[in-house]
């Protein structure tokens, strides 16, 4: 695979984490965290605005319990964090909502 090819596929993988993110199949905050990781990968600028700002969530909830991790604490612990959670997605759309459009807009083929 050339570089270009691989560059397409991430580009590829953005968008469709950005459309269910949007659509609701993704969790928010999954999504945003691994966007972040493609951050590196997609041929743009490490500062690329759209992407900046789902490292900027990530950030924020780097410490909650997402994805698959949430299988290693306990469900008092999950219980615990659960409005924060909440409050977290709640936020992080506010934040990078317009970014997900973006994201669609200039790399869907």
């Amino acid at each position: 695979m050339s570089r270009e090819e691989y560059i397409q596929k991430q580009r590829c993988r953005a968008v469709e984490l950005a459309r269910g993110m949007l659509d609701g199949s993704i969790d928010y905050l999954e999504g945003a965290v691994e966007l972040s990781s493609l951050r590196f990968e997609v041929g743009l600028s490490e500062n690329d605005s759209d992407f900046f700002a789902f490292t900027a969530v990530a950030s924020e909830v780097d410490h909650l319990p997402l994805g698959a991790a949430r299988q290693y604490w306990s469900q008092e612990a999950l219980n615990e964090h659960e409005l924060e959670i909440e409050q977290s997605i709640h936020w992080a759309k506010e934040f990078s909502l317009s970014n997900c459009k973006s994201i669609i807009e200039r790399f869907d083929v």
